[in-house]
């Protein structure tokens, strides 16, 4: 944990899909249940989900694991590059922002990096580091198979 109080993962994964693929899988927030940890999309808790399947910047998603509700804003879309997102009502956690950078690979794959610094209170910040960190690497690993296949290890 830094001087600021904020903690902070950083997890990859690699696709045998090429960015496009993992792309569209991140901007889709009705995907997210099939090849992520959470269990459900909360439609009526969300705000601005697009149609199509492409949620753009500022819509809101709210997502189910377990008991548990979180809502997301996505605040920056870089296509096929970077997915940028922020708490907007997250349990436990504060100042919540992360991103998604997708690279693609030299066999055309994508190389999936996901990270993100937070907040917790005084007392959590062993347990969510730990946590955290193994949640966002099965989201990184279920987002690389989902998209393309087994997943090649970095």
């Amino acid at each position: 944990m830094s001087s600021s109080g904020k903690q902070s993962y950083d997890v990859t994964a690699e696709s045998t899909a090429p960015p496009a693929a993992v792309w569209a899988l991140l901007v889709d927030a009705r995907s997210w249940p099939a090849w992520s940890g959470v269990g459900s999309l909360e439609i009526g808790a969300s705000q601005g989900l697009s149609a199509d399947g492409s949620d753009g910047v500022g819509a809101v998603r709210a997502f189910r694991t377990g008991k548990t509700v979180t809502k997301e804003r996505v605040t920056a879309l870089d296509p096929e590059r970077r997915f940028s997102y922020e708490g907007v009502d997250v349990p436990v956690m504060t100042d919540y922002q992360a991103a998604v950078d997708l690279r693609e690979t030299p066999g055309g794959g994508t190389r999936i990096r996901w990270h993100g610094t937070y907040r917790v209170g005084r007392g959590k910040a062993l347990f969510f580091r730990w946590y955290l960190r193994r949640f966002m690497q099965a989201m990184a690993t279920g987002l690389a198979e989902h998209a393309g296949g087994p997943v090649r290890r970095p």
